[in-house]
């Protein structure tokens, strides 16, 4: 059996389409399939949908939480309830073909790989500047982690079970699952195709929170950005050193007094600045030991299929 899992968030317009096109190409897998659908609090009729396909069709299960935890949550959560042998991530937004599905499969029963992977080709039809920093970002994160994370990779693969099983033993709350299923290790290959647009809605995600994503992603798998708060702080005080021995040599020799208070100022405002940037550094890493330290639960789910019988 394959599990499909589904994030949504305000998806109802979306989740019919995605269901339609899957049954299209259920038949070329070979396997039976159970679709996890997951509500992640959404605010529209998400909760509606998933109900009246998990009452018409015995294989379409969902969960739904009791508020909005974030993407990553809804794909652990699927991961954690996921029964297949076979488990693939999906967008409902089909901006993941469910027809390469097939082909995923063949390539996992005809070879020793543990996953099949999906990267964009391309990224047409994206805003220049976020696919600009989009590359940048990769290109940072492969440089400064000893993960490797390949350039537009998408959450859409298809796993083993032995992969699913090592990815859940990281329990960690601040989860970055791209990082993850590169860290667990296991044989990956990759299909490209051309980037979509979605089917149906609005993406939910903004510039801001695609950067604050990529900030997670560098944190939870590089400690470089504190090598380099370490650098800067030497370095600065390496300079500073050097600035007084200059000051003090030139007014012994030369008599000339030093540089009145706006030269002060520009230093302290400088050093200033240093000190705060790095202690944010500081306080990132810091803000992530505080709420992995918590145990919270990772999300909280309020309703499953189970509860409409």
């Amino acid at each position: 059996m394959i599990s499909v899992i589904i994030p949504c968030f305000n998806e109802e317009e979306a989740i019919p389409l995605f269901f339609a096109e899957m049954e299209k190409i259920k038949s070329q897998t070979g396997h039976s399939i159970e679709y996890i659908f997951v509500n992640d609090g959404s605010k529209d009729h998400t909760l509606l949908v998933m109900r009246n396909l998990a009452r018409k069709y015995e294989y379409v299960r969902y969960l739904s939480f009791s508020r909005n935890f974030g993407k990553e949550a809804a794909l652990y959560a699927g991961l954690q309830n996921a029964q297949g042998d076979l488990v693939t991530v999906m967008d409902v937004d089909l901006q993941d073909p469910p027809e390469l599905l097939p082909e995923m499969v063949k390539m996992i029963e005809s070879s020793d790989i543990d996953c099949v992977g999906t990267r964009r080709g391309d990224r047409s039809g994206e805003p220049p500047i976020r696919s600009f920093f989009a590359k940048k970002f990769y290109q940072l994160i492969n440089k400064i982690s000893d993960t490797e994370m390949v350039d537009g990779a998408r959450d859409y693969r298809l796993m083993t079970r032995q992969m699913v099983t090592a990815v859940l033993e990281l329990t960690e709350y601040n989860r970055f699952s791209k990082g993850l299923f590169s860290w667990v290790g296991f044989k990956t290959e990759y299909l490209s195709f051309e980037n979509r647009e979605r089917s149906a809605g609005e993406t939910t995600w903004s510039f801001w929170k695609l950067f604050n994503y990529s900030i997670d992603g560098i944190v939870n798998f590089s400690d470089a950005p504190l090598n380099i708060a370490s650098f800067v702080g030497a370095f600065s005080c390496f300079v500073s050193i050097i600035a007084m021995i200059f000051i003090v040599v030139r007014a012994v020799l030369y008599g000339d007094p030093t540089a009145g208070w706006p030269s002060m100022v520009s230093i302290f405002l400088f050093i200033g600045g240093l000190q705060l940037l790095c202690l944010g550094i500081i306080g990132k890493y810091i803000g992530k030991i505080f709420l992995e330290t918590k145990k919270r639960p990772v999300y909280i789910v309020k309703e499953t299929e189970k509860d409409l019988n």
